[in-house]
């Protein structure tokens, strides 16, 4: 086991969590939101947050695993970066921001980047891409949802 991976491994997966540092959940307005039933709970959400940036930062560690040149995976890395800022975005508009439209909106750009992060993933790796796979499906559902919410509270 490669110490450099492992090392970036933890670094990556640190850093997802940076926007919950900056900008806490307001669990006071947040449980005063009118939100739809099937609305996760904050734990589930939490939890799910959880393995999926294990996810994100293990597929990153297999493709800088593989050795290539960053001209061959340049465009992974360049939207692995900018669907990061968008992931963390999130919390700055949703909790800091409380601005439903704008957090929906960042949710879809979450999306939109996560998509062909994935298939620039299975370009050099199918299982960075199937590791992937978990997080568009989500950042879709939380899109909706969010868009949901957004719809009930305005």
């Amino acid at each position: 086991m490669n110490i450099k991976l492992i090392i970036l491994f933890f670094s990556l997966y640190c850093l997802f969590f940076i926007s919950s540092i900056l900008f806490p959940i307001d669990y006071d307005w947040y449980s005063h939101l009118i939100k739809p039933s099937y609305t996760p709970s904050g734990k589930t959400i939490g939890i799910i947050w959880a393995f999926l940036y294990s996810f994100i930062s293990l597929s990153v560690c297999i493709i800088v695993s593989l050795g290539k040149s960053f001209k061959k995976v340049k465009w992974f890395y360049i939207i692995f970066i900018i669907n990061y800022v968008f992931n963390q975005l999130f919390s700055y508009f949703q909790f800091n921001q409380k601005d439903l439209l704008m957090a929906t909106i960042d949710c879809g750009l979450v999306f939109v980047t996560a998509v062909p992060l994935t298939i620039f993933a299975y370009k050099h790796s199918k299982t960075s891409f199937v590791l992937l796979i978990p997080y568009c499906i989500w950042s879709l559902f939380a899109t909706f949802l969010n868009y949901n919410i957004y719809v009930l509270n305005k």
